[in-house]
């Protein structure tokens, strides 16, 4: 069976390449930098012998993502892709342009197994994960269609990461090689819906990512009603988690709190919350529902945002809310897939 390369760690790459070509070790060198420049095919490593890449192409393969649908923002340029991937699957990333420089939100699963009642990545169930290779190519070829650099990570799109741990875990280790995509832990943030143990295996690894929790409620009760991995892991104990995540990393944890229209945006909730987090080193990050026609949720009036911000602010609790980017091409994971799927 032949091996997918960009899934391999630079250490996995040198040992593969050793153990069944004897290249030295300056060879895998050349090899992992041209898989990251992204190239497609082995002939387009021209510093590579003939003979070499006829030997690679009988062992190896060279993953690529296809470029299924690309929409832009006429308001402020920030890009959706959807990614066909080589089984016929598809998946969506999303290029977000700021000040400070591009940041991508990508996926890492085919559909998602948590069934928030908010989201739209699980309307069609969970199909699979996505290899390190397939979570890494979001990047590699959104920056080769833009012809710009991106400099920041969210790995926030369609799936759970810490679901898929083994690849996510490879994929976070291949996107700080310096030969690779260079790009630092620090400017990585993970999002997770609250799979505790998982947590706690970060905090020991010590990797210095922005950890984002998808909180989105002040209890147990209404988070039960809404996510559904809050019935394995209570409030508390992913309070615990995070806790322990900010002691061990000193990485100020980001929480996400979707605000749905009379459900967990009051200012009873708003109270509630801040007494949770009080003396917590955590930043709140407020984001109004996106609209998701399967769903019957509906967006919080901006009016009840902005209060819910004012009273976690009086009670000395950091909270901003999120600036809605791609308006118009429905930027918020899994609505292009779906409409794909039901093509």
């Amino acid at each position: 069976m032949q091996i997918d390369l960009k899934s391999l760690t630079y250490t996995e790459l040198e040992n593969f390449l050793k153990d069944n070509f004897n290249f030295p070790k300056y060879k895998a060198n050349q090899v992992y930098k041209w898989l990251y420049r992204g190239v497609t095919t082995f002939d387009e490593m021209t510093d590579i012998s003939k003979k070499d890449r006829e030997n690679l192409k009988e062992k190896a393969y060279i993953n690529i993502l296809e470029i299924q649908r690309k929409l832009v923002s006429k308001i402020d340029g920030t890009t959706k892709y959807l990614f066909k991937l080589s089984d016929g699957e598809y998946v969506e990333s999303v290029v977000m342009r700021y000040k400070h420089g591009n940041s991508i939100c990508i996926s890492t699963q085919v559909g998602c197994k948590m069934r928030c009642d908010f989201c739209a990545s699980a309307l069609n169930g969970f199909i699979r994960n996505l290899t390190s290779s397939e979570i890494i190519d979001q990047i590699i070829f959104a920056q080769k269609d833009l012809g710009e650099k991106i400099s920041n990570v969210v790995l926030m799109g369609m799936g759970e990461p810490l679901d898929n741990m083994e690849n996510v875990l490879k994929f976070l280790e291949n996107i700080h090689h310096p030969e690779g995509l260079c790009i630092s832990h620090r400017h990585i943030s993970l999002s997770t819906c609250g799979l505790v143990d998982k947590i706690d295996m970060l905090s020991d690894m010590d990797m210095q990512l922005t950890l984002s929790v998808s909180l989105h409620a002040p209890n147990d009760e209404i988070r039960n009603k809404i996510m559904p991995i809050s019935l394995k892991y209570p409030y508390e104990d992913l309070m615990k988690s995070c806790k322990n995540y900010f002691n061990k990393t000193k990485r100020r944890i980001s929480l996400e709190y979707i605000l749905i229209d009379d459900l967990n945006d009051s200012k009873e909730c708003a109270k509630m919350l801040s007494d949770r987090l009080r003396g917590f080193s955590c930043h709140v990050n407020l984001i109004p529902a996106n609209s998701v026609k399967e769903k019957p949720h509906q967006k919080s009036p901006m009016q009840k945002v902005m209060e819910f911000q004012a009273e976690l602010k009086r009670n000395n609790i950091n909270a901003t809310v999120r600036r809605t980017l791609g308006s118009d091409i429905n930027a918020s994971c899994g609505q292009l897939r779906n409409k794909e799927k039901q093509n």
